[in-house]
């Protein structure tokens, strides 16, 4: 069985996501130095802009 033509290109249009999750964040901040291993957050990290 094959997919339909409209959901075969679906796959390929994909938009900036302007909100990221807590490990792509935590990442980010450990690339620019603005966090430490092993640090703990317990509520809120530090703002971050999302990579384009």
């Amino acid at each position: 069985m094959s997919k339909h033509p409209s959901l075969k290109s679906a796959g390929n249009i994909r938009k900036k996501r302007n909100v990221l999750k807590r490990f792509e964040r935590i990442n980010m901040l450990l690339k620019d130095g603005r966090w430490q291993e092993g640090q703990k957050v317990l509520s809120g990290l530090p703002k971050t802009k999302p990579e384009e």
